[in-house]
Formats: structure tokens, C-alpha cells, sequence
């Protein structure tokens, strides 16, 4: 199924998916312990890259609705986020992958964006997981093309994106407002390497 003709209530993709050594769910808000454990673990990390979050982010109702709006986003096919679990421990969250902002025809593209928890970065979670969800854009979604953004100094990111194979496409300048002060962004595209048009 593409996001071309999803059926409106019904999920575009599965909820799960597997690699050799990760679990990918689609949560729910059932899930917001898990979640917020995770946000919490990480925070200091996380705010390097991210817009500055309100006071009650990391609180329990504020989780949970933000992962009622994610599954309302994936069953509208415009955004899908998936959860990253170690199969030899599938309770504690490792890392998320999302694809942003899925437009159909005549665009057939979305950002990706993904983020790691400290203790299990630099073991090549990150790009299995990755390249799992492109896989899963190019094919169950069969989008056209994947873009990320990605902050000069993130030299970890930069380089999984490259070894992936994404292109860069050059700098946006002053994009994103992050921890209050407008940063620039390195862009990367990648193209559907399955697609003949």
C-alpha cells in the first residue's frame, strides 16, 4: 500500500518491523512510560538538536497526547514515527526514526529524522534502523524521495547519512530555531533507488 491511495483509518505500514538485531513499533499512548523513560534518560542530549520544549514536556500527559497525535499522524499516512527496541531487550526504547511530513503526488517525499539514546549509539543501531525505515518509505509508502536535516557540528549524523548513501544538497541557513538561536543546517537527499521514473 502507497500513500497514494491509503485507506483513511487504517494504518499505511505495519506496526512492527524487524532487522537482525532491532524491533521498529509504532506506539501508542499505552506506551507513555516507556517514552517518557526515554526522553528523560536523554534530555541533555536531545536539547542540542532540538527547539527549546515547554515545562511540561516531560510529563506524563503531554507524552501521551504526543503519542496519540503520532498514531492519528501515521493512520493519515502524513507522519510516522517508529519506536527502536533491541531484540534481546524489546521493553526499553533505544532511539526513534520518523518520517516527517510525507507529501504525496506530485511531491512523493518526506524528511527523515532520528535520534539515539546516549548508551547505544556508535554500535551501528542508528543506521540499521535507518535504513530499515527508508526501505520501508521506498517500498510500502513508495515515496519518490527522503531528505534530513542535519546541524554542522553533528559530525555522527553527517556521517551515518553519507555512508547510507544520502546526497548533500548544500547548507540552509538559519532554518531552525533551536535552543533559541537560529541555526543553520546541513541538507541530504536520497532517491527511491527502487523507482524507473
Amino acid at each position: 500500500m502507497n500513500c497514494n491511495n491509503y485507506i483513511t483509518g487504517s494504518l499505511p505500514v505495519h506496526t512492527m518491523y524487524t532487522t537482525d538485531r532491532l524491533i521498529l513499533k509504532i506506539l501508542t499512548p499505552d506506551d507513555t512510560n516507556e517514552v517518557l523513560a526515554f526522553q528523560c534518560r536523554n534530555r541533555e542530549l536531545f536539547e542540542r538538536y532540538e527547539p527549546t520544549r515547554p515545562p511540561y514536556f516531560l510529563t506524563p500527559a503531554h507524552q501521551q497526547a504526543i503519542l496519540k497525535c503520532e498514531y492519528d499522524l501515521a493512520r493519515k499516512c502524513a507522519s510516522i514515527r517508529f519506536y527502536v527496541f533491541l531484540k534481546t531487550n524489546p521493553r526499553i526504547i533505544i532511539g526513534t526514526v520518523c518520517l516527517h511530513d510525507i507529501l504525496r503526488m506530485p511531491y512523493c517525499c518526506s524528511e527523515i529524522g532520528y535520534k539515539f539514546d546516549a548508551a547505544f549509539q556508535h554500535q551501528g543501531y542508528a543506521r540499521e534502523a535507518v535504513t530499515k525505515v527508508l526501505n520501508i518509505a521506498f517500498t510500502d509508502l513508495s515515496l519518490h524521495r527522503v531528505f534530513a536535516r542535519v546541524m554542522p557540528e553533528n559530525t555522527p549524523s553527517l556521517r551515518l547519512l553519507e555512508v547510507i548513501g544520502f546526497t548533500c544538497e548544500g547548507t540552509e541557513y538559519a532554518c531552525t530555531q533551536i535552543q533559541g538561536k537560529w541555526e543553520d543546517h546541513i541538507r541530504y537527499a536520497l532517491l527511491n533507488p527502487y523507482s524507473s521514473i
